[in-house]
Order: structure tokens, then C-alpha cells, then sequence
């Protein structure tokens, strides 16, 4: 009973996923995650351990296992451990009813915790410690007051799942249960349509790490997507609060979430971290391509947004200490001339248009916005990256940057692009153009794109230069003194890239 070879082959890990946003926990990974814990807790009859968002078991599954063989010698007896420990010491909470139903299954090994086959003997409910409560949001002015989600996209009939998760629809979570808890572990779901345009999403991973750590845990643990580091929708309180929580005591990041979570693609990769409650100090960092870690102990509020490797950490603060503009400050925001996406040529008009299918006539009247850059040389950049999801390629290499080109006088472009500088000669111009394509560059700023998005803040790394020369790497790096270690990653990372001709 509770043994490996009664799990082996095991089925979880054949479970194909709901979503790209609630993704079932591969077993390996989930065990990966309970050794952060310290190695005494299996040991301990009174510790408590929650999964508030348990799709198939596999964290309370993997958790008694370990329980069994660790109070074997404080509790003899088989039956009598099993029962202790699923209902004084394992919890947690469905995300669906199905996902309620699988995870009994996993856990008790029957659908229902009093059932025949139930390996605990002594639940009087179908249940047991895994709930699952169908909850409904609470709108308020089109959307719900607890996670935002849209009245217009999640208001549904009875007979369909409203994905209003009990854990976090809630202002006092420790009342679901009336108790407290050691560990909270789990794998929330990472976003929600918001009925934006297209196939627009929110995340909400943040409000399942913000809920727990108001539970206040011994440790915390949870497997979210590592776009928090320095993007994502809505994000900048909970990255700026991540960042000075000096309780976090390790993060393991992949750069490439497929290597944690099998033929799964999220944009930036995926990450789980430990969260110590009283244990302060810098944090251990993992960064994993490829199978090659790459390890440090480092503060995470070095920098506004965080550096996922630590051998660009070195690179950045060199930069940082001259001291220069930088070209955040320089680059456009949306829509450089006020045009979306889906602005056309003219049939006519005494300026160009650049869009993401050419180039044609407009009218100079209708610029409303960076009129006065229409008559100057212009260097673009595309607004999405060249990389996919902003990832590295299989030799763990980026682009970065997907065009970048020098737009002549009296052409302006829609918010496919973005104007990063503008000059009264195409020689300034083409400078600008050239530093850009830089490995430099682009590795600068690399380091802060976790998506496909490149916008003004993805910048910030990136000195401004005196574009009355012209930049090369080899310049670059003799400037800022890098190493030859540190020319190597560069290297090592960021592809050969050319002028686009728009």
C-alpha cells in the first residue's frame, strides 16, 4: 500500500494537459519541488501541508509517500499511519470538480474518500481533505473584485465551470479549512481571458502566491511562469514585492518551460522557488537550458526587473557604473504616430506609410502624433521580437530583435514598430542602426525580455552612445572593460544579426 511499484507505470505521468494555462505537475518535477523541504519535516506527525489548487494529487500524493516512510517508527502501525496522516495532516483544493475527482483517485485511491477501495478507513464524507466547493466570482462594475476576471467572458450557467478558484475568491483563505498550515505547495493556473482583443489574457498565478503568503506558511512553494522576472500584464507590485521579499530563499528558472513540463510552451519559461518564513538573506538562483545549470547567491533587488543569468549580472552593473543616458528614454512608446496596427495606405497622400505590409501613401495632416519626426531619419525595431515567446534556440542562442532599419524623411510607420532614435542626417541614423545590431545590444537587452513584446523598457540596460561615431562590438566591449569570459557569453548567447532593408 502507498508503494512504488504500486504506482509504477504511473499514470500521472501520461495525463495529457487541460491548458497551456492549468498545467498538470509532471511527478519528477513535483518530487524535485518537496526536496527544497527540509528533510526532518517527513518526520514530523504535526506538520500540515496544503495544495490549494490540486488538479491531479500529484504534490499530496508524492507528500504521504514520503510521511509514510518517515513516521514508520513513530507510527508502527500501517492503517493507523495512513489514517493520520490523510486527515490530520494532507490537504487540498480541487480547481474543477474533475480535478477534485482525479486527485482523490490519486491520493485515497478511490474517487471518493469513504469509498470501498479507499485506502484511508475512517473519512465519513465522499471528499475527505481535498474539497472542491464551486464558487462563483463576485462582480463588481463588469469584473470580479477578487480576480479580475471579465463578467462578460466568465458569467456562466451552472452547468459549466466558472474558474472562480475557491483559494483565492476569499479575503480570510485560512477559514476554508479553520486551520493553519505548515507547507503550501501547488501549481496554480497562470491566466484568465480578460475579453481584451483576440486571445488577450491576464495572468493570475500572482493573486495564488499573494493568497498563501497571507496564510503565512512555514514554507511556501509554487511553480509559476518566469514572465514575473520582467513583464507580464499587471505584474509590476507583484514583481517589485517578489523582489524585496528577502524570504525567498531559491529560485529554479527555465528559460525553456518544455524542460519541465513536456511539449508545454510558455512564453519567458517557467520557474518554482521556496519561500522560508524568519529565513532571510540573498537567494539561491538555478537557471536550467538545456540540462546546464547555472548557479548563484544573489540579492534579487539588484535591478528594477531581475537578470535570469548570473553571468550578465557583472556585465549590466559595468554598464550601470558609467553613468549615461540610456536608451529607455529615447525609444517610443506605442504607436510612434499615433497609428494602430491596422492602419492602411492612402490612395493617395504626400508622405509614406510603412506598415507590416509595405509601404504606401498618407497624409501628412492626419499625423497627429510625432509630427516632428516625420521630416528626420528614423531607425526602427519591430514591437515583437524575432525569438519565439522571447526563448533561445535549442544551442541556447537569441536574435532578440526581429528587423531594425533606417526610415528615411517623410515616412512614418503604425505601432507594428518602434522608433528608438531620430536625427536631422542619415549618417547619425545609420550609426544608431548599426549599434543596435550589436550583440552588445541585443544581449543588454535580452536579459530583461521574457516575451515576444519589445517596448521602450526592455531598453533600460542600454547606454546611449555619441552617434557621431560609429559602435562595433569589439569598441563596445573595450569601453566598458568586459573580460574575456564575459565577451564569451555574449557571444556564446546572442546570434549575428544585419540591417533590415524596409
Amino acid at each position: 500500500m502507498l508503494t512504488n511499484t504500486q504506482y509504477n507505470p504511473d499514470v500521472l505521468t501520461c495525463l495529457a494537459n487541460l491548458s497551456n494555462d492549468e498545467v498538470f505537475t509532471p511527478p519528477q518535477m513535483a518530487n524535485q519541488i518537496l526536496d527544497l523541504l527540509p528533510a526532518e519535516i517527513w518526520k514530523d506527525k504535526n506538520a500540515t501541508f496544503l495544495d490549494p489548487v490540486s488538479k491531479t494529487g500529484i504534490f499530496l500524493r508524492e507528500i504521504a509517500k514520503r510521511l509514510m516512510v518517515g513516521l514508520e517508527h513513530e507510527i508502527p502501525d500501517q492503517q493507523k499511519r495512513i489514517n493520520h496522516i490523510f486527515t490530520k495532516q494532507i490537504y487540498g483544493l480541487a480547481i474543477t470538480e474533475l480535478t477534485g475527482l482525479v486527485s482523490r483517485r490519486s491520493v485515497y485511491c478511490s474517487k471518493t474518500a469513504n469509498g470501498k477501495y479507499s485506502v484511508c478507513d475512517i473519512f465519513e464524507d465522499i471528499q475527505g481533505n481535498i474539497k472542491f466547493n464551486r464558487i462563483e466570482h463576485s462582480w463588481k462594475k463588469g469584473s470580479c473584485k477578487f480576480c479580475g476576471a471579465s463578467k462578460e467572458v466568465h458569467a456562466r450557467s451552472e452547468e459549466l465551470e466558472t474558474h472562480a478558484y475557491e483559494f483565492i475568491h476569499t479575503d480570510s483563505p485560512e477559514e476554508i479549512f479553520n486551520m493553519k498550515f505548515d507547507v503550501i505547495i501547488g501549481n496554480p493556473p497562470y491566466q484568465l481571458n480578460d475579453g481584451g482583443f483576440g486571445r488577450s489574457a491576464s495572468p493570475i498565478y500572482q493573486k495564488f502566491v499573494q493568497q498563501a503568503k497571507k496564510m503565512n506558511p512555514h514554507f511556501l512553494a509554487m511553480i509559476i511562469p518566469s514572465r514575473w522576472f520582467g513583464g507580464g500584464k499587471g505584474l509590476d507590485s507583484f514583481r517589485e514585492e517578489m523582489l524585496n521579499d528577502d524570504q525567498i530563499r531559491k529560485i529554479v528558472d527555465y528559460s525553456d518551460a518544455s524542460e519541465c513540463f513536456p511539449g508545454v510552451d510558455i512564453a519567458g519559461g517557467i520557474c518554482y522557488f521556496l519561500w522560508e518564513k524568519g529565513s532571510r538573506g540573498p537567494c539561491e538562483i538555478i537557471n536550467t537550458h538545456n540540462g546546464i545549470e547555472d548557479k548563484s547567491v544573489r540579492p534579487l533587488n539588484e535591478f528594477k526587473l531581475f537578470v535570469r543569468y548570473s553571468a550578465a549580472v557583472s556585465i549590466i552593473k559595468k554598464v550601470l557604473s558609467v553613468n549615461e543616458p540610456r536608451m529607455n528614454t529615447y525609444v517610443s512608446s506605442r504607436k510612434p504616430f499615433g497609428l494602430s496596427t491596422n492602419i492602411r495606405p492612402m490612395s493617395s497622400g504626400d508622405i509614406s506609410l510603412l506598415w507590416n505590409g509595405g509601404t504606401g501613401p498618407y497624409s501628412r495632416q492626419s499625423i497627429l502624433t510625432g509630427a516632428d519626426m516625420i521630416d528626420r531619419w528614423k531607425v526602427i525595431t519591430s514591437k515583437v521580437s524575432y525569438d519565439h515567446a522571447g526563448q533561445p534556440d535549442k544551442n541556447g542562442m537569441r536574435r532578440v530583435l526581429s528587423i531594425v532599419s533606417v526610415l528615411p524623411p517623410e515616412t512614418v510607420c503604425t505601432e507594428t514598430y518602434l522608433v528608438t532614435g531620430h536625427f536631422d542626417t542619415k549618417f547619425k541614423a545609420t550609426n544608431l542602426a548599426n549599434y543596435l545590431i550589436t550583440k552588445f545590444v541585443r544581449f543588454l537587452i535580452a536579459q530583461i525580455s521574457y516575451s515576444q513584446d519589445i517596448n521602450k523598457d526592455r531598453f533600460m540596460f542600454v547606454p546611449v552612445q555619441n552617434f557621431d561615431e560609429s559602435w562595433t562590438d569589439e569598441k563596445l566591449y573595450k569601453k566598458y572593460g568586459l573580460t574575456k569570459e564575459e565577451i564569451t557569453f555574449i557571444e556564446s548567447m546572442v546570434r549575428p544579426m544585419e540591417l533590415s532593408d524596409e
